[in-house]
């Protein structure tokens, strides 16, 4: 018992130590408790949505949207003024598009189509059918009759687009097809300038596949619907029907063959392929009616320069948007065309420091393509410098 009344040494040092404790505890919770307090909610969810707003307001919002559906419809445009007219809250959806941070996530329609729609009646009642494919053709009037023979090719699951170059638009309303067809008017441009502005991905996204074709095709021997059912077969992201023996200087890629339904590969004369699988005895096609999917044109339309409108070189860089390019990239036999070799669009241009007009189209045909071999080399040399760079650090 003596020994159980005499305090050890230590217990002091214990307690001065659990006293200290308890302070500091005391005072960060005091300090914590006022942030704790704060009626606001400001946080990133796994859905995208930020808030730095009161409960108050969330509450008040939520309170005047519920009143908006108390208002009879019958009472004209009460309700409509009514939620035009209420106090919002701050919004940010970072899972919205860049710009739309600002809208609830439920309204945001980031893509559309070129269906065309009535002026009238319900919009779920509009469209009887929604094509599956769109067609592209850059015409002129006097190509008329070789567009109408082409169109005739096509089932109504693809979508007609027109590009005119001409500027004539209404006369075209003699094919009663042309009624039902998207016309886009602007004068002596290119399929390449129309496809920049008017074939975005998020425009087109509607559609499986994109056609961008000329207008002096031939298409006795094609029937679309097949073609498509050979492009899915064979798993072809990037296509075109075979050229016919009618169809001028082409390269041996795209010549028709006789012994399948599609071919990937082909032989060159000697010297013009280090590698097999690579263009131009595969992953190649011409830019003169090439078919694409709907996930290469994305990447595709990425690639088209906004100020180079003939295209020329954009051919042997497709392979970059399907890989691997020598089993995505393919000619229809099966289905196959003829180009016929109109200089209609070339005849468009006018004569340049004394050349002849097509021959000015032709040169700067050509200095584009010199152009864009320059600008996707400075861009693999940026892409490499700063991959060794981040490899690097």
């Amino acid at each position: 018992m003596q020994r159980s009344t005499v305090k050890r040494p230590h217990d002091g040092t214990r307690s001065i130590i659990t006293t200290v404790m308890a302070v500091a505890f005391g005072v960060f919770i005091g300090i914590s408790l006022p942030s704790l307090h704060i009626p606001k909610i400001s946080f990133s969810s796994a859905l995208g949505h930020s808030f730095n707003v009161s409960i108050a307001e969330i509450d008040r919002f939520t309170a005047d949207l519920d009143k908006a559906l108390f208002i009879s419809e019958s009472s004209g445009t009460k309700r409509i003024e009514f939620l035009g007219s209420m106090r919002l809250p701050m919004m940010f959806v970072s899972t919205n598009p860049p710009g739309a941070e600002s809208l609830p996530a439920g309204i945001v329609v980031s893509e559309s189509d070129l269906y065309l729609r009535r002026l009238w009646g319900e919009p779920s009642e509009d469209l009887k059918k929604k094509p599956k494919y769109l067609v592209t053709f850059t015409v002129g009037y006097a190509q008329r009759k070789n567009i109408d023979a082409a169109v005739q090719k096509f089932s109504d699951e693809f979508a007609i687009l027109l590009f005119h170059y001409d500027g004539r638009t209404t006369e075209w309303d003699q094919y009663e097809w042309s009624k039902n067809a998207i016309h886009i008017s602007a004068r002596k441009q290119t399929k390449w300038w129309y496809a920049k502005r008017f074939l975005h991905p998020d425009i087109v996204s509607a559609y499986e596949f994109i056609f961008i074709w000329d207008e002096d095709l031939g298409l006795e021997h094609f029937n679309g619907d097949r073609y498509i059912e050979l492009v899915e077969k064979h798993g072809l992201e990037i296509s075109q029907p075979g050229l016919g023996a009618n169809s001028g200087f082409t390269w041996e890629m795209t010549k028709k063959k006789d012994d399948g339904e599609v071919h990937k590969y082909t032989e060159e004369r000697p010297g013009r392929c280090n590698d097999p699988n690579l263009p131009p005895c595969a992953a190649f096609v011409e830019i003169m009616a090439p078919v694409f999917s709907r996930r290469a044109w994305l990447c595709v339309w990425h690639m088209i320069q906004n100020d180079l409108v003939h295209g020329w070189g954009l051919d042997f860089a497709l392979r970059r948007c399907a890989q691997p390019a020598h089993e995505k990239i393919g000619v229809v036999d099966e289905q196959w065309i003829v180009h016929q070799t109109i200089p209609t669009l070339g005849n468009q241009g006018e004569s340049d420091h004394g050349k002849d007009k097509y021959i000015a189209v032709k040169t700067r045909c050509k200095s584009e393509w010199a152009e864009f071999q320059t600008r996707l080399t400075n861009a693999d040399k940026g892409y490499l410098k700063g991959l060794r760079r981040s490899m690097r650090s």
